[in-house]
This record gives C-alpha cells, structure tokens and sequence, in this order.
C-alpha cells in the first residue's frame, strides 16, 4: 500500500487541477487523507459503495462522486471527490488511474528491492533468477560491479533515498539497503570501463554523499561480473574488503577488493595459524610489548622506507634517539627493523596481531 504522504501529495495535486475536494478511503471506510473536513459528511455513502464497488466501481452524483481504486483486480481504495463539476465523472477516473499506477510502481519497485536482496545474499534458484530477471525486463549479461556504503555514523536512511535519487531509475542500476548501516549500489557498466572508473565513481559518491546527505562514508567495492548471477560473488568481494579495511586500512575511505594486497591474504588466514606465528615471532602478548611512541615511530619508519634520516625528520627527534628506539624494539623482538627481512617480518606480524584481536573482539 501507499504511505500516507504519497496519497496526501495525490489528493493535493487532484484538488489542484480539477478543484474538487478530494479524498481516500481504504476498504473498511475509513478516511485516510482529505482535503477538507466535508469529506467527513460522505462517511455513510462510502461505507455503503465499498459493499457494492467490484460491482459497480464508480458512482458520480450531482456533489460528489466515488470511484473505485484496484490494485490488479483487488480493490484498494476508494477516491473521493465533493463538489459540483460537470467533468467530475472523468476527474475521478484520472484519479483514480493515477493511484492504481502509483501502487502498480510502487508495487514494481518493491519486487525490484526484494529481487536484488535475494540475488545478492544467494537465496534463488539459477533458474529463479533468470525468470525473474525476465520478467521485470533485467538485462542479464550487463558488466556490472556492487558498491557497499557504510555510514560511519547514523544516516543510512539519507543514503538509501540519496542513491535512489541518483541511481535508481531504469532497470540497469540498483539500490537497496542491507541493514541499518550500509547501502548496496548495483551499478552498470559501459563495455569500456575498467578499475579506474570504479575508483572514480567511489570518490563522486563519498564526495556527493558528503555534500548532499551530510553523511560520512566508507565505500568498497567488488570486481566487475559480466552476468547476473555473479552479482552475488562482487558483493561478497565488496563486504570482504569493507572487513579488510575497519582492521588494516582504517583511514581509507575508498576500498577496492582487488587492491587489498596482503591485508587480504591475512584476513583469510585461520586463527591456528595466526596464533602460531604470532607465538613463534613475539612470544607472548602483542598488546603489551610496546608502547605507543615505539609503534608510532616504527610504522612512520616504514611509511619512509626505513629511511633513518627522514623518519627522524618527521618524528622531530634526533637520529641517535630514533636509533635508540628501534634498538629497543630489536631487545624485545630479536628484529632489527632496519634490515628489511626482519621489517617485514614485523609489519605482518603487527597485521596478523590486529587481525587476531578483531577477531577476538
């Protein structure tokens, strides 16, 4: 059924252009909108029409007239209007053809949603889905590639209905929400685009969403498919590397699941094996081997790869002192992080550390 602002915004724009007043009642006889009080007046001739309707669907008298509103062949509402016309009897039929598209659109566009829910999260048959597809006039070989919006904050409902706005009109692109904190945008593909316009889709949406929805956002995304059953697969490839990204790459606001590199590789590792490499490395408890000014000072040295002279330039200290605290580190480690080997030896044991307690969390 309608929500009642769009039946308020109908019977608005009907009183507008005929200047009949206007209003919608649903089968019990009980008034949902109106634009007058008088309409109230019509409560027993309504009650009496919604018994008789499937038979005779409109009734047109000199003051008001009523009309029957189906929603394919099942009666929905009845349309209202008060007032003296000679045009009343085709006012009413407009009216009432323009409700049973909105709920014939309305009704489309929620088979749509469910269709697209079902197909990413794997819950139709092949053959379902092909059918479907069919019927709603789908393509079905299209390249296309899933982005998923998280809000880092509250406003996914500012998403949903900013996306829709964008992109939801047709039967190539798709929106609809999976939770209260993300937001699925099936896009469609030219034959031409490749990574590089994904990436600059992701960054008009984090931009748009920023300015329009005033909504913070993280945003990934899947490879591109060629077919409609593998929407499925890019989606699971955009949640992984969402999941990839709140544990290595926090500050990215744009992931993509083909440029996760190692992250992903550790993500996938199982917890047997983290532990036991972890135990084999550290020998005891990440957490509180080292202290803040020791992490800050490793990773900034491998932002500038392990180079002593700029990272000391960057940290303000002296290069004796970052000496000093890179030899601490190699005390309790055994790594001297300022021979590569034993750097990356530490930055993916620091990774399978975050990812361990993620996981633990």
């Amino acid at each position: 059924m309608l929500s009642n602002q769009i039946l308020h915004k109908t019977v608005q724009d009907i009183k507008r252009i005929t200047g009949l007043e206007c209003g919608v009642w649903d089968m019990d006889a009980k008034c949902l909108v109106m634009t007058s009080e008088r309409m109230l007046g019509l409560e027993k001739e309504v009650a009496s029409f919604c018994r008789k309707a499937l038979k005779e669907p409109e009734q047109a008298g000199e003051d008001a007239g009523l009309f029957l509103v189906c929603d394919e062949d099942e009666p929905a509402y009845i349309l209202a209007l008060a007032g003296q016309d000679p045009r009343m009897s085709i006012a009413g039929k407009m009216g009432a053809s323009q409700l049973a598209n909105l709920l014939y659109a309305y009704k489309e566009r929620m088979d749509k949603n469910r269709f697209i829910q079902n197909l990413i999260l794997d819950n139709m048959l092949l053959v379902d889905v092909y059918n479907q597809a069919k019927k709603m006039k789908i393509p079905t070989e299209l390249k296309r590639t899933v982005f998923l919006i998280e809000a880092k904050n509250e406003g996914e409902s500012l998403i949903l209905e900013t996306l829709k706005g964008l992109y939801a009109t047709g039967t190539k692109d798709f929106v609809t929400a999976v939770d209260e904190r993300h937001v699925i945008l099936v896009k469609a593909l030219e034959n031409t685009d490749g990574y590089g316009q994904l990436n600059q889709i992701a960054k008009v949406l984090v931009d748009t969403l920023n300015m329009e929805a005033m909504v913070s956002v993280r945003i990934s995304y899947g490879t591109i498919v060629d077919e409609l059953k593998e929407v499925s697969r890019s989606y699971k490839e955009a949640d992984m590397a969402l999941e990839v990204g709140r544990v290595f790459y926090v500050d990215k606001n744009i992931l993509a699941y083909s440029e996760l590199g190692i992250g992903r590789l550790i993500h996938q590792l199982p917890a047997s094996l983290c532990e036991m490499f972890l135990k084999e490395v550290f020998d005891g408890d990440v957490a509180v081997q080292f202290e803040e000014e020791e992490l800050t000072t490793v990773y900034t040295f491998f932002d500038n790869n392990l180079n002593i002279s700029e990272t000391a330039r960057q940290l303000y200290v002296h290069r004796n002192t970052l000496v000093y605290r890179l030899e601490k580190i190699q005390k309790k480690t055994g790594l001297d992080v300022r021979v590569f080997e034993d750097a990356l030896t530490f930055k993916i044991a620091m990774m399978v550390a975050d990812h361990m307690k993620y996981m633990n969390d």
